[in-house]
């Protein structure tokens, strides 16, 4: 009899490649394009560069993607009634939705079995 291999708790040094994209919220939808694509220059994407998944989002001017040198994606996502963020560290205010890491594809379902183990541990902060 074969022994069932149990997941590791750990996703191993050097599995995660590089940031993938960094998707963030935005109030003003027009500035922000302004700023990362004029003021710091970063390529807009656009036509079959978007991805398929966004590709009515970014038709209807809710999304905006931009691909930094380094070829990290950042995806805009226009949120007009975002509240500015609260001085207090004990309530959520970032305005980061998500962060997604780049990483081999032969190991993505190993990542996602480690990270559904983690999710059911409580998360502490010293």
């Amino acid at each position: 009899m074969i022994p069932e291999t149990q997941p590791s708790t750990t996703i191993a040094p050097g599995s995660l490649r590089r940031v993938h994209h960094i998707a963030l919220n935005v109030h003003d939808m027009e500035a922000s394009r302004y700023f990362y694509g004029t003021i710091l220059g970063l390529h807009e994407l656009t036509g079959e560069e978007i991805p398929a998944t966004l590709l009515e989002l970014v038709a209807a001017g809710k999304v905006a993607n931009f691909i930094t040198p380094d070829g990290t994606i950042l995806d805009l996502f226009w949120t007009p009634d975002l509240l500015p963020p609260d001085a207090n560290p004990e309530r959520s205010f970032t305005r980061a939705y998500h962060l997604a890491f780049d990483i081999d594809p032969q190991l993505f379902e190993q990542a996602v079995a480690v990270i559904s183990l983690n999710e059911k541990k409580p998360h502490t902060h010293s």
